[in-house]
């Protein structure tokens, strides 16, 4: 049987014939560099110009966005009640046990997580609902007694719309939007307007119109904005000291350490808290009445009255009333020589001999300063005021009123704590 025997095959291919001389070169090449050039060498000036020039503009249209929505709360009537409306309806939340419930898709949700995280660290019970993740499952996080906070620029969300289906119509919901009436924003279409809030955030120019495309920019700059201003205000109607609260929150990081570093002392360091102080009772009561006339009157609070609440105050100083107040250096005065049977504000100091009740010390007398300012810089201030007005300014007995940072008298200090140590007395008389 015949068998095909294929032609044999050299194992190489043959070569052709190389030149033994290479041809003439004119001029010699130059060697080709071995990595790319950099990135800063191609980009010229003009280009670098251009991105710095749409970074301004960015930063400038958002800086007037947040301008007109100030103005926006500044003036408009809708918009001041949205927000009352809101802190109050948050804070009840919390105050009943329940929390905030915060919502959102896209870039206004990442917006709404970090409105969440801002909350906790407040101490403002919060969390984050994903509409889509809410419709699998996660609507067992909302108990009935909560709030829902919603964030969509549009309003018409139809993840948020479809989820609101869901929600009972007996849980307030808070919806920051562009819309400016709540009888035509879509968020509240099926709900009662009695348990909505709306918190306008709209923007002055679209975001085509100032950048050329709808990404969310100005809107969402706008949102977080309004948003730390409602978490902020929450906090200080739920806490005394935000303050306080953010740094037990948040030890962490430089934040935290910031907060652990120990400092020089502050006059809210050494105050005695004004709500801790106790307010003397008389056998009819406490306070002043419609028919007092003596701005000083105290109804029938007697000096016995005054030394027992002294010695049930762990601080030593006695209120009257919310505002007038005896310090601890005038209560010691009563143990001696009083007639403890008698109405305290017929009590003269030995600071006033001249008028009677200038025992007591009215609100008004008190000299503000500043919590967050330190006793030494208290100090130098009292040393400047005293050589500058004279000696009767600024004397012993006077209060000094702590102010906190809401604008609140929170605090009291006897001047005597800051300036009128034995030395500095010697040295002023001598």
């Amino acid at each position: 049987m015949p068998v095909f025997v294929p032609k044999a095959q050299p194992l190489t291919p043959v070569s052709p014939l190389l030149p033994t001389t290479l041809p003439h070169v004119c001029e010699p090449i130059p060697p080709l560099p071995m990595t790319p050039p950099d990135a800063d060498e191609v980009l010229d000036a003009a280009s670098n110009a251009a991105a710095l020039r749409t970074a301004l503009h960015v930063i400038a249209t958002e800086r007037d966005g947040l301008t007109h929505l100030g103005e926006l709360y500044q003036t408009n009537s809708v918009a001041q009640a949205g927000f009352m409306n809101a802190v109050n309806t948050i804070s009840k939340t919390i105050h009943r046990g329940a929390k905030l419930v915060v919502s959102g898709v896209g870039k206004s949700g990442k917006i709404g997580e970090k409105v969440v995280a801002t909350m906790n660290s407040f101490g403002v019970r919060c969390a984050f609902l994903h509409p889509t993740e809410a419709l699998h499952g996660d609507f067992g996080m909302v108990a009935p007694n909560d709030t829902l906070l919603v964030l969509t620029f549009s309003g018409r969300t139809a993840e948020l719309l479809l989820m609101l289906h869901h929600i009972p119509l007996t849980t307030s919901l808070i919806a920051i939007t562009s819309h400016t009436d709540p009888f035509k924003c879509p968020l509240f279409a099926r709900r009662p307007l009695s348990n909505c809030v709306l918190l306008p955030s709209p923007i002055h120019i679209p975001e085509t119109v100032s950048f050329g495309l709808p990404a969310p920019t100005t809107s969402t700059t706008a949102a977080l904005a309004l948003a730390d201003g409602l978490a902020l205000a929450v906090a200080r109607r739920l806490h005394p000291s935000p303050k306080d609260i953010f740094h037990t929150y948040h030890p962490g990081g430089a934040i935290g350490a910031a907060a652990q570093q120990v400092g020089p002392p502050r006059m809210g360091d050494i105050a005695t808290k004004v709500a801790e102080v106790p307010i003397a009772e008389g056998k009819h009561g406490r306070g002043i009445t419609a028919s007092d006339h003596s701005p000083h009157s105290t109804g029938t609070v007697t000096v016995l009255d005054v030394l027992l609440t002294a010695a049930r105050s762990s601080s030593g100083w006695v209120r009257l009333t919310e505002s007038s107040i005896v310090t601890p250096r005038r209560v010691q005065m009563l143990g001696e020589n009083f007639d403890t049977s008698r109405p305290v504000d017929y009590v003269t100091s030995k600071h006033d001999e001249s008028e009677p009740g200038a025992f007591i010390v009215e609100k008004p007398d008190w000299i503000s300063v500043p919590a967050e300012s330190e006793v030494e810089e208290v100090k130098n201030w009292i040393r400047v005021m005293r050589f500058g007005r004279g000696r009767d300014f600024l004397k012993e007995g006077t209060i000094l009123g702590v102010v906190d940072e809401r604008g609140e008298v929170s605090g009291v200090v006897e001047i005597e704590d800051v300036w009128f140590t034995e030395e500095e007395i010697k040295s002023e008389e001598a």
